[in-house]
């Protein structure tokens, strides 16, 4: 297993009209064949009205299944497009689907290349784009006193945290990557007096902005 990979944050869409014809992209992390495909099949309940439902997906992270379908376009104008998009990305498990609307004019070979690949791009751009990556997780414990310098120095560290609760003291969870807790647990110690309180949690793949 590689130590990372490049996949999407969310399930989210956005859409554009070209030539009064409706194009609406959707996007979704997925880990099997069978997410993806109820992915799409979902969809096509949804939008049952739609003239086509083209797609186009990746499985596994050596990219072992890739599948498209251009649902009736012409061939090679939606789903091969579509599926390049991804592919330009680098990102895996993930799925794109591009519904059409058709509004009466016909666009060509060429434009409906152009539609489907920019309904991809918008899709992919609202899922957002991460990296996955193994990835230390800490139930983490500090004093009030020392609350707003460790807030301050997460800030410029290669870590996050989030579940912060306020009580006697202050908790939270704080994600660091493998390769980076020694010197962000070192610093954050530093910062704080020797006073941040840390138990590892568990060790998984999580999402990193690219």
């Amino acid at each position: 297993m590689s130590d990372s990979y490049i996949t999407l944050r969310r399930e989210a869409h956005d859409e554009i009209v070209i030539q009064k014809s409706r194009f609406i992209g959707y996007a979704t992390p997925c880990a099997s064949n069978d997410d993806a495909q109820r992915f799409i099949q979902s969809l096509k309940e949804n939008y049952r009205d739609a003239r086509h439902h083209c797609y186009a997906y990746i499985i596994g992270q050596n990219s072992g299944i890739m599948r498209y379908s251009d649902d009736g376009e012409p061939s090679g104008t939606a789903g091969l497009p579509m599926m390049d998009v991804i592919r330009s990305t680098g990102a895996v498990n993930c799925c794109v689907v591009v519904i059409r609307y058709f509004g009466g004019i016909l666009l060509g070979t060429g434009g409906l290349v152009r539609a489907y690949t920019e309904a991809s791009k918008l899709a992919l751009k609202a899922s957002e784009i991460v990296r996955m990556e193994m990835t230390s997780v800490f139930q983490c414990e500090v004093p009030y006193s020392v609350w707003d310098s460790l807030n301050y120095s997460i800030q410029s560290l290669p870590a996050r945290m989030d579940s912060v609760q306020y009580g006697q003291s202050i908790s939270f969870h704080l994600y660091v990557r493998m390769e980076d807790v020694q010197s962000v647990l070192e610093s954050l110690q530093n910062r704080t007096g020797r006073r941040l309180s840390c138990t590892l949690l568990k060790e998984d793949y999580a999402d990193w902005t690219i």
